[in-house]
């Protein structure tokens, strides 16, 4: 389904629902303690999705005015999500209402995991014995 925006003087800008997806994707993984979108969980765990997918860890539902986006994201050890979470809805709904002029009603946040980079925590606890 595509976003149509009626511009009298010369005609119609229609915005497909998946870039609208990927506005969203793109501002959501900029915002510090997001480890990635999620694809869904494969084997019990969450898969990242390389910046190429973003927006198949996001739904959007747009209408002829208004945006309503869930978001699937996968959070960095020690993030503290309820933060992480409200800088993610902040910034997706000014990209989205910034860039297409609809408005947000919406961004809800679906934490799917959480990432360890093991090389972080060797650097973090070098004492420790392997």
């Amino acid at each position: 389904m595509d976003n149509h925006i009626d511009s009298p003087d010369y005609g119609q800008i229609k915005i497909a629902d998946e870039v609208v997806g990927i506005i969203a994707g793109l501002a959501a993984t900029e915002v510090p303690g997001v480890a990635g979108m999620s694809g869904g969980l494969a084997g019990g765990i969450a898969e990242i999705l390389g910046r190429k997918n973003l927006s198949k860890g996001v739904k959007v539902e747009v209408g002829e005015r208004e945006a309503a986006v869930d978001l699937f994201i996968i959070v960095e050890y020690g993030a503290k999500i309820p933060d992480v979470s409200w800088q993610i809805q902040e910034s997706v709904k000014k990209a989205i209402e910034t860039m297409t002029g609809l408005k947000v009603v919406e961004v809800n946040i679906h934490i799917q995991g959480v990432n360890i980079d093991k090389d972080n925590k060797e650097e973090e606890f070098p004492h420790r014995v392997k």
